[in-house]
């Protein structure tokens, strides 16, 4: 499953699209563009202190919860991107992840009463393994074509930094 979230501000004035098309998969491409580029709204996630707690976080989910196993991952300024195989129902994981997040961000940026993720995230179930290939290189690459990073291993926020793609398992198609 591919799921992207994103800081609560980061794009107001923009809706996620529920429509499961080539129309919808282009719509995302382009707000997820606009996304990257993004100097104004919510940039949280650029604090090296609140990136290390969504960091561990989303780790903490697949070796000590055990809610999924992780593909690829990226943590950028205002968003994050994951591709996992869920073991548990996505509204329980999605939950967590944010909702744990939240609460620890929020107290180190002394916020208080105030959402930091948006609402809705956005995920698409990988049907084959060319989908799979194309957004794992997808995700690692996000920061080099956001103009973040010289190659992903650059990004330290991410599956790619770690140690490159043997830092996530291979998920197998059944």
């Amino acid at each position: 499953m591919f799921v992207t979230w994103r800081l609560a501000g980061s794009l107001p004035h923009l809706r996620w699209t529920k429509r499961h098309d080539e129309r919808a998969r282009h719509a995302f491409a382009a707000l997820d563009r606009q996304a990257d580029r993004a100097t104004g709204g919510s940039l949280w996630l650029k604090d090296p202190r609140v990136v290390s707690l969504a960091v561990e976080t989303l780790l903490a989910g697949e070796s000590e919860r055990g809610f999924y196993e992780i593909r690829a991952w990226v943590v950028m300024p205002n968003h994050v991107h994951c591709l996992l195989r869920p073991f548990r129902d996505l509204a329980v994981i999605t939950r967590w992840l944010k909702g744990s997040t939240a609460r620890r961000a929020n107290l180190l940026l002394g916020r208080t009463g105030q959402p930091f993720w948006q609402g809705e995230s956005w995920d698409h179930w990988v049907r084959n393994d060319e989908e799979l290939q194309k957004l794992t290189r997808y995700i690692k690459r996000n920061p080099v074509s956001a103009g973040l990073a010289a190659t992903p291993e650059d990004w330290p926020w991410s599956s790619a930094s770690l140690a490159g793609e043997t830092a996530c398992p291979t998920l197998v198609y059944t």
